[in-house]
């Protein structure tokens, strides 16, 4: 269980459209987020989510938008809206992606997390920081989707 499928739940429980920056650099480079790391570089891929990040602070609004880990460092994150951040510890997110049913395809999708130990490191390091951007933070250990919606859906109205 991840943020999509957390956002899925969301817009089941409310009037919200969801989308993911992920998906949108994806449509707007017509290939993979993988492939986009792996031709172009993380710096590429960072500029493309600054770019996405403009876009929708001038367009969207009323929207949930599901981001990418790296996805904090977008400069006007603040004028989008909300920040609320899905917390949990690196060994429940590897744990939760390893009992997929598509866990190799879901670990071949993320670039970054090719490299286990990289990955831990990079999640240690971007942790207080996500904490420190974050308007609202959900621990979501050992619960279920519909729960963690609610309590998002709960948390944000203040």
């Amino acid at each position: 269980m991840g943020k999509g499928s957390v956002a899925r739940e969301m817009v089941k429980k409310s009037r919200l459209v969801s989308l993911d920056t992920d998906d949108i650099i994806e449509s707007m480079e017509n290939r993979a987020i993988k492939e986009i790391f792996a031709t172009d570089g993380e710096a590429y891929f960072r500029n493309l989510e600054r770019r996405v990040g403009r876009w929708l602070a001038k367009n969207i609004e009323g929207t949930l938008i599901s981001t990418g880990g790296g996805f904090y460092k977008v400069p006007n994150i603040r004028k989008i809206g909300t920040i609320v951040l899905l917390n949990a510890p690196f060994d429940v997110i590897y744990s939760r992606i390893l009992a997929h049913p598509d866990a190799a395809k879901k670990l071949k999708k993320r670039p970054l997390f090719q490299d286990i130990e990289k990955a831990r490191a990079l999640y240690d390091e971007r942790l207080p920081n996500y904490l420190k951007i974050a308007d609202v933070v959900i621990d979501v250990t050992n619960k279920e989707i519909d729960v963690i919606a609610k309590e998002i859906l709960k948390k944000g109205k203040k």
